[in-house]
C-alpha cells in the first residue's frame, strides 16, 4: 500500500516539475522572446532543455556559469528557454497556439540540450546539440555575430 501512495504522489507531482534555464540569465518564454526579438530586430538564442537532463545541468554548471558567456549572450541576443517535453501552451505573435513540446519538434530538438540561434521570424541560423563548453558558446557567438555583420553589409 505504501508503494502505491508514493507512486501516486510521484505521478501527481510530475506535471509540476519543469526544466530550468541557467541561473542569472534573462531567459523568457518562447512567445515572449519572439515578440521582443521582432520588436528589437534582434537574433534569438533558444535553449531547448528538459527536466532531468543531465547534459543540460552539466552545460548550465560548466559553461553558462561563466561571466563572459553571460555577458555576451545577455547583450547580443533575446534569450528563450523551452522545456521540450512540456505541454505548456504558448501563443505566438502570428496568433498560432502551440505547446513547448511542439516547438521543440518544429525545430528538431528531439534530444536535449539543443541550442538554436534564430532570426526574429524564427529561421534557424546556427544550431548546437549536446553538452557545450565555455569555448563552444564563445565560438558559436562569434560565428553568429559574423553572420549578422555579413547580412548587414549586403
Amino acid at each position: 500500500m505504501r508503494i502505491y501512495i508514493i507512486f501516486l504522489f510521484a505521478i501527481l507531482l510530475s506535471p509540476l516539475t519543469y526544466a530550468e534555464a541557467p541561473k542569472g540569465y534573462p531567459f523568457l518564454s518562447f512567445d515572449t522572446a519572439l515578440k521582443k526579438s521582432i520588436k528589437q530586430n534582434k537574433v534569438m538564442f533558444v535553449y531547448f532543455g528538459r527536466y532531468g537532463c543531465g547534459y543540460c545541468d552539466k552545460t548550465n554548471k560548466e559553461a553558462f556559469s561563466d561571466r563572459k558567456v553571460r555577458e555576451l549572450y545577455s547583450t547580443h541576443y533575446v534569450l528563450a528557454y523551452i522545456d521540450s517535453e512540456s505541454g505548456k501552451r504558448l501563443k505566438l505573435p502570428n496568433g498560432e497556439r502551440i505547446t513547448e513540446r511542439e516547438i521543440g519538434t518544429r525545430y528538431n530538438a528531439f534530444v536535449t540540450p539543443v541550442f538554436t540561434f534564430m532570426t526574429p521570424d524564427g529561421k534557424p541560423i546556427y544550431q548546437m546539440v549536446g553538452v557545450q563548453r565555455i569555448e563552444d558558446l564563445i565560438i558559436a557567438n562569434n560565428k553568429v555575430q559574423t553572420h549578422i555583420k555579413q547580412g548587414q553589409s549586403k
